[in-house]
């Protein structure tokens, strides 16, 4: 047998994301394949990487649209990279892209190959429409039938509600309860406050508005189609704006997530690039970062009623115990912030004695996290929440962070529908 050959540092080297738009608004005419493309294409163009060939590329959506169903492929096909770039399509809910950066790296680290692009988007403004089982059944009859009479006849008896498509549904299958009915759930067994809700949503879209003004996503984020910069972001709002707004999720008094304090909505798209140290010295590059770890985890959010939205406390445990870190041993935390409640409720369960004791199995809590550290260039509360988008977002800021400060590391911590989580270690 050959002998193994020690894994291989990853880099990060670049990250580019079109701007992440409300949906409906700016993107309302175009789909997954076009965002990811431009995508794809923006990272091409800062690396000068026309025609070139990358070992492979990993990237996905949520919702997809099943005329697309090459959709990793056909990206790169117009991207201008080289028509002999390989990829392939993978999803993990709100986790896709960080789950393709990490598979793109796994090649990497192996000696695989030198190259890649791990990537992801979402266009919920083109989710496709779907017809129910009994209309379907109809349309079929009708496309094979010989005669005017056959096509005519599967039309007999049609009933005005099957005419009605029916739009694509975040829904839990195995609870009925979509992502903000769970959340609501969570905020209730943590006790999170409305008030609190509020004020993290705040910060949120502060920190995202002095970023953009201070030109941090000048180099991250390429206009697209009429959009030069993250059209959620709101410098004006206030807690007395917020305040006013009422429940979104739960009507009754008991109700805390509003729009607010959630994600809206959005279409967007996002690609990473990564490579070995000597592909990046090859092509003058400099890595911002190393992919050092990455570990997703899993809950049990419907026999056993654990919160939906709680995967990530427990692959965070598992990631810091397998290299030796504290909660505390990082300069930079990147949390996926799907409503405000859902970080509040991970925040509080790390500080959580017999949580940490009793779910995670330590014999201690992980400890408080210093909060200035926490999503310090705004989160997808004020960003915005492209589904399959939002991990190499979250990748590529936290690696543009750490090249900024010249060295430190990061913590990247997704939580994702399914109850799962992903989560990854960055260093400089």
């Amino acid at each position: 047998m050959s002998e193994m050959k020690p894994p291989r540092r990853v880099a990060v080297l670049k990250g580019t994301r079109i701007p992440f738009c409300r949906a409906y608004t700016h993107y309302g005419d175009l789909g997954n394949l076009a965002l990811l493309t431009a995508a794809l294409k923006s990272l091409v163009e800062c690396c000068h990487l026309e025609g070139k060939r990358l070992g492979d590329c990993a990237a996905g959506a949520t919702i997809v649209d099943p005329r697309e169903w090459n959709l990793a492929r056909e990206a790169v096909l117009g991207s201008g990279l080289a028509p002999e770039t390989p990829a392939f399509d993978l999803a993990r809910a709100c986790g896709t892209s960080a789950e393709a950066c990490i598979a793109v790296a796994n090649k990497i680290a192996l000696g695989q190959i030198d190259a890649g692009v791990g990537a992801g988007v979402d266009s919920i403004s083109a989710s496709p429409l779907l017809w129910s089982h009994a209309m379907t059944r109809r349309f079929t009859a009708m496309s094979r039938a010989r005669s005017f009479g056959a096509r005519m006849r599967p039309w007999i008896g049609v009933r005005p509600r099957e005419l009605k498509p029916e739009p694509p549904r975040i829904t839990e299958r195995q609870t009925g309860l979509n992502m903000g009915e769970s959340c609501e759930l969570m905020a209730q067994r943590w006790q999170i406050p409305r008030a609190e809700q509020d004020a993290f949503a705040l910060d949120s879209h502060q920190k995202a508005h002095a970023a953009w003004q201070s030109g941090f996503f000048a180099d991250l984020v390429v206009p697209f189609h009429g959009a030069d910069h993250d059209n959620n972001v709101r410098p004006d709002t206030t807690l007395e704006k917020l305040a006013a707004l009422k429940p979104a999720f739960d009507r009754t008094p008991a109700g805390t997530l509003t729009a607010g304090n959630s994600t809206p909505f959005t279409d967007g798209a996002a690609a990473v690039l990564l490579g070995s140290e000597s592909w990046a010295q090859a092509q003058g590059l400099e890595p911002w970062a190393y992919l050092v770890d990455a570990q997703v985890a899993a809950v049990d959010f419907f026999d056993k009623k654990e919160g939906l939205l709680m995967a990530p406390t427990y692959a965070v445990a598992r990631l810091l115990q397998r290299n030796g870190l504290t909660l505390q041993d990082f300069d930079y935390y990147e949390i996926h912030e799907a409503f405000a409640a859902q970080v509040l409720c991970t925040l509080k369960a790390w500080e959580s004695e017999s949580f940490c004791r009793e779910k995670l199995g330590l014999n201690r809590a992980l400890g408080s996290i210093d909060r200035s550290k926490i999503n310090v260039k705004g989160g997808s509360v004020a960003l915005g929440h492209p589904f399959g988008a939002t991990g190499a977002r979250i990748v590529a800021t936290l690696a543009k962070l750490l090249a900024d400060k010249g060295r430190g590391r990061g913590l990247a911590s997704v939580c994702t529908g399914g109850g799962m989580g992903v989560t990854l270690i960055l260093e400089r």
